[in-house]
């Protein structure tokens, strides 16, 4: 405690040490409002090893791989990833490399025993083989940033890993809606607007689920008819407020504009009058929202929370979004939870989800002759390559139509002899 000095400063303990004199002037760190002695010692021990580490709380060549995750996590993920993938990396942070790995020192994993925990990782689970390609993205993320951004290791292990091959696959089949399935579900839910219209806004354009129900009427010019995709909705932990956020969309080109078919923007004019009416028919218990900025420690604005208004009456940042229950309730996308619950269980469309009507815009327009770049466009993709590897489905119906169309080009009367076999 020689370097660490404790003090009593009125009814509370104050710590203080000396740091590096700045323009020739000694300087010291202090902080003081402990109750005790002993937390004051504690604290100063503390803040003063977090100093000689020049702002870590641990030295870098002793710290477990386990504490140096939580460190990545909250120094790296959390500034530059969304708070989805942030929630995910956790996931198989907690699930996976902490159980089997964070034990051991950062420095001393080597390239042999990672590749042993992916090689048994693979042996143990029945997951996709994207699923385990998320795993080893973090890993390798987690000592890549390790290693290039904060200087712990001087070598990353993970260089050189790769998924082992796996042969029973777990594959995520995406469901192409067809045109009678999506006659059923419009008429299974004709009496509820809500659904209905975010479902066809979907099915017409091919937006994401969170962009959808991220649109205020101020994001659709339904004069000109086109829409205007700005942002994305996600959730947190709920509390008082709430737990709907809005964001910006998942990438950069992400941000587009649509131009809306005859059909949806149609719909769309029919659904604002009835939400206009519905307004009217509530007064006073109508909810309305508004948008509450969210900032870090630095006072820097790093999201908005959707909130719900005060004593029933507007507020200056009040948001007019468009798909919310009659009475103004806005759920975000917890409103497709019961429909898909009847959609799968009684209506019988197994496995289909909400999303599946990106992936059946993106298929149907193309197999119709669309430009891949427009549809890529549309969908918001930079590269042509994630629309036609992620979001371009073939069907029974389309292979089919494939060999009809190969067999005509192909026919010729002298095969048409040989096939007699007489």
């Amino acid at each position: 405690m020689a370097s660490v000095n404790v003090n009593k400063r009125g009814k509370v303990y104050q710590y203080q040490f000396e740091v590096g004199k700045v323009n020739g002037k000694r300087k010291r760190i202090s902080k003081s409002g402990f109750k005790t002695k002993l937390e004051a010692e504690k604290a100063g021990t503390k803040a003063y090893n977090e100093f000689l580490n020049t702002g870590l709380v641990f030295k870098e060549e002793n710290i477990s791989y386990s504490d140096y995750l939580d460190y990545w996590l909250d120094n790296y993920c959390r500034i530059n990833l969304r708070y989805n993938t942030i929630q995910a990396y956790r996931t198989i942070v907690n699930k996976y490399l902490k159980p089997n790995l964070g034990i051991y020192r950062l420095a001393s994993l080597t390239s042999v025993k990672l590749n042993c925990f992916i090689v048994e990782l693979c042996s143990k689970y029945k997951f996709s083989r994207a699923y385990f390609s998320n795993i080893l993205k973090v890993l390798k993320g987690s000592f890549r940033e390790a290693c290039d951004v904060y200087g712990f290791i001087k070598y990353n292990p993970t260089l050189t890993l790769r998924l082992p091959k796996i042969e029973e696959e777990k594959r995520d089949v995406k469901h192409i809606y067809t045109q009678e399935e999506i006659d059923k579900i419009l008429t299974r839910f004709n009496n509820n607007d809500t659904f209905t219209c975010a479902f066809l806004t979907s099915c017409y354009t091919g937006m994401r689920t969170g962009e959808v129900f991220a649109l205020t009427w101020n994001d659709i010019d339904l004069k000109n008819g086109i829409i205007y995709v700005k942002h994305n909705v996600y959730d947190k932990s709920k509390d008082d407020k709430g737990r709907w956020y809005i964001g910006n969309t998942k990438t950069p080109t992400g941000k587009r504009k649509i131009h809306i078919s005859v059909t949806l923007l149609t719909a769309l004019k029919n659904y604002r009058k009835k939400q206009l009416y519905m307004k009217t028919l509530y007064g006073v218990d109508y909810k309305y929202y508004h948008l509450e900025d969210v900032k870090n420690q630095y006072g820097k604005v790093i999201e908005q929370r959707i909130v719900k208004n005060k004593d029933k009456c507007l507020n200056i940042n009040t948001i007019n979004l468009v798909f919310t229950k009659e009475d103004g309730t806005f759920v975000g996308t917890d409103l497709l939870r019961s429909p898909f619950q009847v959609i799968h269980n009684k209506l019988g469309i197994k496995k289909c989800r909400f999303y599946d009507l990106r992936g059946s815009y993106a298929t149907k327009t193309l197999r119709n002759g669309v430009e891949i770049r427009d549809v890529a466009d549309i969908l918001g993709h930079r590269n042509i390559e994630t629309t036609e590897n992620f979001y371009i489905s073939s069907t029974d119906e389309t292979r089919k139509k494939a060999n009809n169309v190969f067999e005509k080009i192909t026919q010729s009367d002298v095969i048409d002899k040989i096939i007699e076999y007489k």
